[in-house]
């Protein structure tokens, strides 16, 4: 794949300065009753900027939650959280992972233990809070036929003849919105930075920054909202404070899909494969009507809960909520994501799909001559 290839330099360098989140607490107690999800604690006060704001700054990578699925797997039923003896299985597993760094660390060498890392992920059963069952909604007709449809490099037997064969990762444009907010198998570094009258989401993946001014009113925000024609891959974002919790409405996300062979119509998929528990392929599509709503609140001095509730009426029968549990680790640093330098694996596609059109030209000309002999 292009990411694979492309990343593997910078993955090298940096895995061996990388460090786990913690593991820490839960930042949410598990309740009694497994198949409820209780409403996020807003009890805890958080420290105050020097401006006034709530003081959410910090560095949040999400290793700790990279093995949560987005859908709850069919084993967990009905149950939001694991029982102790699942919690313990998930553990041991985070455990036997621990073990494969270290050897590596022992040997002085860098694999794949280190590439993907993450922990025991807390006593979740998917990432999903909404709907219940922990599925996402049922794609409309619309979308089910364009996701069917559409190609990228994830797509079993597409023939990519050009560039608009591959959807924007694959190319290093963008994971889009709001695929870049959910775990990935590396890179998971997230940045919380705030400035008078701005709140800063960094991304380590392609080095999206989220740059989300904060207004006082809904009012206000609407009258900030650009024409409907203005829009980008991560879209309008702005925000406004609900107390100490920071929330972040998104709109004019740049809208399309994977099937079209018009490259100013295409667009990334809203969630990205790699993200476990998604549906296969990166060929979701996206509509004009998308918005986002993210709600950050702080529920202790090292950990934030993250909502993000997508509604895109086109595409998805219902809207459908994440929590995400953060965890600071200010130690996670972030390095140079070199994705688009040296991206060959786009350039070998198309040769290797020229080139095996080219042999079955020559196969059916041999083939026809040879009936008409």
């Amino acid at each position: 794949m292009a990411k694979f290839n492309s990343t593997m330099g910078k993955v090298l360098a940096a895995a061996s300065l990388a460090v786990l989140a913690a593991t820490g607490a839960s930042a949410q107690q598990v309740p009694e009753d497994l198949t409820v999800m209780p409403p996020v604690p807003t009890t805890f006060d958080p420290p105050r900027t020097a401006w006034g704001d709530p003081d959410l700054r910090g560095m949040f990578p999400i290793d700790n939650i990279a093995s949560l699925p987005m859908n709850r797997p069919a084993q967990y039923g009905d149950r939001f959280w694991l029982t102790d003896e699942e919690y313990a299985a998930r553990q041991a597993q985070a455990n036997a992972s621990d073990e494969r760094y270290a050897a590596e660390d022992e040997g002085g060498t860098i694999g794949f233990g280190h590439w993907v890392e993450s922990d025991a992920s807390g006593r979740r059963t998917s990432l999903l809070a909404s709907p219940a069952n922990g599925q996402l909604p049922a794609m409309t007709e619309w979308a089910q036929n364009l996701y069917q449809s559409g190609r990228s490099s994830w797509t079993p037997g597409t023939v990519h003849q050009w560039v608009d064969d591959f959807d924007t990762w694959d190319r290093c444009v963008t994971r889009g919105f709001p695929a870049s907010m959910f775990p990935f198998r590396y890179n998971n570094g997230i940045q919380v930075m705030q400035a008078p009258g701005y709140f800063v989401i960094n991304l380590e993946m392609i080095h999206d920054s989220r740059i989300i001014p904060i207004v006082g009113s809904k009012e206000e925000m609407d009258a900030m909202r650009w024409p409907a024609e203005v829009r980008t891959w991560m879209g309008q974002s702005i925000g406004y404070w609900e107390g100490n919790t920071m929330v972040i409405e998104t709109t004019n996300i740049v809208a399309g899909d994977s099937a079209t062979t018009v490259v100013s119509e295409r667009g990334p998929s809203p969630l990205n494969m790699a993200t476990m528990g998604v549906p296969p392929f990166n060929t979701i599509p996206t509509s004009e009507e998308a918005v986002v709503v993210e709600r950050l609140t702080m529920t202790g001095p090292d950990s934030i809960v993250y909502e993000l509730t997508y509604t895109d009426p086109k595409v998805y029968t219902a809207p459908w909520t994440a929590r995400l549990d953060w965890t600071r680790n200010e130690e996670y640093e972030f390095f140079e994501y070199a994705c688009h330098e040296g991206n060959v694996q786009v350039r070998n596609y198309i040769t290797a799909a020229s080139a095996g059109l080219a042999a079955e030209a020559a196969d059916a000309a041999a083939a026809e001559a040879a009936a008409n002999q």
